[in-house]
């Protein structure tokens, strides 16, 4: 019989130590993202950043680090058998993201746990669309319909991210496809993000989808510092006059809804699949259908948002993570989200000048879509006794059209024609 070695039961700390001798960029990786896991999830507890995605997608990152052992008979990264001389090779028993052969595929599917979620609901995008149903019962479409050019004024300039961020990109050598999906960032709407890079970007659709929702979850702490620098204090203070505004009846909001899903979908049906899970959450908002507005605004909608957030934490796999060009990507979507920020801060200045200075610019930050959190982030810097929230809704509402209006328009010119 052999000598016991410790290490060989103990795989977790055996990989890593083997790490530090064979890859130690892969190692040294491994212990950041362990530890940036627990800060994500701390921070998520805290609130600081959005709990719902912080709390499962910082405890997936810190695990799939960790839970790192060896197989001898597969390549776990792609499914297909081990390379010639090498008997062993690291890693989990979560999910393979880069699997490519059906045979290998159906292995994996029986052994990954979070496999299945991933190749049935997650690498196809209906995880996104579920998302979209639920966030749709939670729209008021009428504070849009209250004040449609103010909230579209703002959604327009707050998808300067987008707009910018692309020839960026192009110019720091990504393909074109890719740099659409990594600039849709600038939208912060991640639904649009993982459709569009499933479409435009497949090879990168990993990574682009783990830095977009991480960023997104920062946009909750950044974007009160940056508010603060781009606006006084007198301006924050600065109450919104008293409005008169017709009531809008659920059969209007209906009328509504149907329309826009229609036109929208006439007009750019590649992203037919969101216009649809989104509006049909309206719709059954407006049509009082109360089973099915219980199902979607909370069992599906939260039941879709605890998966993603795991799923996007075990997919913070380190030699996934420490590809080259993800340093790129972090660039790209932390200044999408940024210059996004700052539009959306100058589409709030520009309504303050245009309404005879009686609009809180504030306001502005709402304009990046990011549902309802950048509304929050609008309500919450401003000063007490001011009341910014409807307006902040609409804007944030109509960020979620354009994002996708964006979206559609890159796809439909980038799309490889067969």
């Amino acid at each position: 019989m052999e000598s016991l070695n410790f290490l060989d039961i103990f795989q977790g700390i055996n990989t890593l130590v083997q790490g530090f001798s064979t890859d130690p960029k892969i190692a040294f990786g491994r212990i950041f993202l362990m530890a940036l896991g627990v800060l994500l999830l701390y921070l998520g507890r805290k609130g600081v950043l959005e709990a719902l995605l912080m709390i499962p997608m910082g405890l997936g990152m810190a695990t799939i680090n960790a839970g790192v052992m060896f197989f001898s008979a597969y390549d776990p990264a792609t499914g297909i058998n081990a390379i010639a001389g090498q008997a062993q090779m690291p890693g989990t028993l979560f999910v393979a993201p880069l699997a490519s052969d059906t045979t290998a595929l159906m292995n994996i599917l029986q052994i990954n746990w979070l496999q299945p979620i991933y190749t049935f609901m997650f690498s196809n995008g209906l995880i996104a669309c579920l998302v979209f149903m639920g966030i749709g019962t939670l729209l008021d479409v009428g504070f849009v319909m209250a004040r449609p050019f103010q909230s579209m004024f703002i959604a327009l300039f707050a998808e300067l991210g987008t707009v910018f961020v692309y020839p960026i990109a192009v110019a720091m050598g990504l393909a074109p496809g890719q740099a659409a999906a990594v600039a849709t960032i600038g939208g912060a709407d991640g639904p649009m993000v993982l459709f569009t890079s499933l479409q435009l970007a497949r090879d990168l659709f990993v990574p682009i989808t783990v830095v977009a929702y991480l960023y997104l979850g920062l946009t909750y702490g950044g974007y009160p510092y940056l508010i603060k620098l781009m606006i006084p204090e007198k301006l924050r203070a600065l109450p919104m006059p008293m409005e008169k505004t017709k009531p809008i009846t659920s059969n209007q909001k209906l009328v509504f809804a149907v329309i826009s899903c229609v036109l929208l979908s006439l007009l750019f049906p590649v992203a037919s699949p969101l216009f649809l899970s989104l509006f049909i959450g309206v719709v059954i908002r407006e049509s009082e259908l109360t089973y099915f507005f219980e199902l979607f605004s909370n069992t599906v909608l939260y039941a879709s948002t605890f998966f993603l957030g795991l799923l996007l934490g075990v997919l913070c796999e380190a030699g996934t993570i420490l590809n080259p060009i993800v340093v790129k990507l972090l660039m790209l979507g932390i200044l999408a989200l940024l210059i996004s920020g700052i539009g959306g801060i100058i589409g709030g200045y520009a309504m303050y000048y245009l309404s005879g200075k009686k609009y809180n610019p504030v306001t502005g930050i709402a304009g990046v879509s990011c549902v309802p959190t950048c509304a929050k982030v609008a309500q919450k810097s401003v000063m007490p006794g001011v009341v910014v929230l409807p307006h902040a809704l609409g804007a944030s509402i109509s960020g979620v059209i354009t994002s996708a209006i964006f979206a559609a328009t890159f796809i439909a010119l980038l799309l490889p024609k067969q």
